[in-house]
């Protein structure tokens, strides 16, 4: 006994990434802030593992092989679900001024 798509409850995951973590924690605490003055049921935000690259370069261009500088870039993220939402939370959503440096992804699941 399949349960019908209508009755399944709506989710609006919201994926949240970004180079600097006090950044992502304020764009996390403003998008809760608006999905609960709409009345919204919010889940997280869950931190999800931090994606670190490590890159390593030559200090010269010819000579001196053992002389290298090493560099990593951290890309952090969040997870947050808005548990049965409505057209005006996902209006205000998409409404919201987040600061630059910020991507978030916005999936109906």
């Amino acid at each position: 006994m399949a349960k019908k798509e209508s009755d399944r409850p709506q989710k609006v995951r919201l994926r949240i990434k970004s180079y600097d973590h006090k950044l992502i924690d304020s764009s996390a605490h403003q998008i809760i802030d608006a999905a609960e003055r709409n009345d919204a049921k919010v889940v997280g935000p869950i931190p999800l593992p931090t994606e670190v690259k490590h890159y390593t370069v030559n200090r010269s261009t010819f000579v001196h092989k053992d002389s290298r500088e090493q560099f990593e870039l951290r890309v952090h993220k969040r997870l947050i679900e808005i548990l049965n939402p409505s057209a005006k939370i996902v209006e205000s959503l998409s409404n919201l001024n987040l600061p630059a440096g910020v991507d978030v992804e916005i999936k109906m699941v």
